[in-house]
């Protein structure tokens, strides 16, 4: 099976739409995942429980499911990195990244010789563990591995201009609880200053030609995103996607029985 491409997808011109998995790891996931039109799945290792054998599996589980797994590794160091990648990711989606150096250093740390300097070991889980030509394996990889930032800080958006501008970058993504944090105003997302830092967030994407990423808890937040230029709407984490369902259901069961009930007394 000819391996995902999300470089060439952050680059295309339509919506790109995916779900965040933060806690679920089941073998089915990919295949369910796979048939409700998402093109990405976004999975957590920064905040979540997972480590590398879960993202193995997972990775493995969305394959299944024709579905490339934009990975965030815990840090931007180049372990993470290349264990991630070498693990499978189809691409990446750094942490805190506030300069073009550490923008740079990570396109580095994800790309093989020329590009960058990636440790080569093939044959292993981002290969399917075939046997691969090197020469046409490292190619491949560079061509596809997709590399997305996340602007979460005050540096960041001071900087966001210059991180948009590096080559082998291919989405900028704004991280709005932690900015909003690093501008001393968490959770004020109408708050004036980070309105302000968003819209610079938006035009370094759009001057830049780069994919521009939000996560949103409803489709309702969705399209007012993707109106505003976001063209990569991550929608829901599984977690809250799960907890939010079902107590909807529950509710709607409850009151209807209650309902039920009042009836059957008459």
């Amino acid at each position: 099976m000819p391996r995902a491409n999300l470089k060439r997808l952050f680059a295309s011109d339509k919506l790109k739409a995916g779900h965040a998995l933060f806690e679920f790891s089941t073998p089915g996931i990919g295949q369910i995942l796979g048939g409700t039109g998402i093109d990405f799945v976004f999975v957590d290792m920064e905040h979540s429980g997972f480590g590398i054998s879960e993202i193995k599996q997972l990775v493995t589980s969305l394959r299944a499911g024709n579905l490339p797994a934009l990975v965030r590794p815990p840090s931007k160091n180049y372990h993470h990195i290349a264990r991630t990648l070498d693990a499978g990711a189809d691409g990446l989606l750094l942490p805190m990244v506030a300069s073009a150096e550490e923008a740079r250093d990570i396109v580095q740390h994800a790309n093989y010789p020329p590009r960058g300097h990636r440790g080569i070991a093939l044959g292993i889980a981002h290969d399917g563990y075939r046997a691969v030509s090197p020469d046409v394996a490292l190619r491949s990889a560079n061509r596809r591995i997709g590399i997305a930032t996340l602007i979460e800080t005050v540096e960041g958006v001071r900087n966001v201009d210059e991180i948009a501008a590096v080559e082998g970058v291919d989405c900028i993504w704004l991280g709005h609880f932690d900015l909003s944090a690093s501008l001393g105003i968490p959770g004020e997302f109408d708050h004036p200053e980070f309105l302000h830092a968003e819209r610079r967030i938006r035009q370094a994407a759009r001057k830049h030609g780069k994919a521009l990423g939000f996560l949103v808890v409803s489709a309702e937040q969705g399209i007012d995103r993707f109106r505003k230029g976001y063209d990569v709407i991550c929608y829901q984490m599984d977690t809250l996607l799960y907890a939010q369902t079902l107590t909807s259901g529950i509710k709607q069961i409850r009151k209807g029985c209650e309902r039920g009930k009042s009836k059957k007394k008459l």
